[in-house]
């Protein structure tokens, strides 16, 4: 059995992004020579999301409106998380919402997707570096 290990890095230059990585993930793929076997990408930052959806610019702002109604940024001050010196409780809050993690099938050296699915990394409080995990394991 084979195994890969990659870190993709993102630095938005927004508080909240939706980035389709599912081509840096394909890359991956194709330089870990595995046929079969499975694919694991989760978010390295407990700010971050990484999650399958549609590629449609309408859903993406759908999911920001919809996120920012459960878990508003602001005000800062009704989160309890915030009393520490920081103002992201939200962006914690939409990651749990949106998922840590996402495991694909691959099947003859391709990623098992359904129709319109592809992978995303979600931010949630930006402007700065962080890493996304990709582990593949498979023959």
């Amino acid at each position: 059995m084979k195994s890969y290990r990659k870190e993709l890095w993102f630095n938005p230059p927004t508080r909240v992004a939706f980035i389709n990585i599912t081509g840096q993930v394909q890359e991956c793929l194709r330089e870990s020579g595995v046929r079969e076997g499975f694919v694991l990408v989760n978010a390295m930052h407990i700010t971050a999301s990484v999650f399958i959806n549609d590629d449609e610019r309408g859903l993406h702002h759908d999911y920001t409106q919809w996120l920012e109604k459960l878990a508003p940024h602001e005000p800062i001050n009704s989160y309890r998380h915030n009393d520490t010196g920081e103002d992201n409780a939200d962006a914690h809050m939409k990651r749990q919402v949106m998922g840590r993690e996402v495991v694909v099938a691959i099947t003859e050296g391709r990623l098992d997707f359904g129709p319109w699915e592809q992978i995303f990394y979600g931010e949630f409080d930006g402007r700065r570096k962080k890493r996304v995990l990709v582990k593949i394991i498979g023959e």
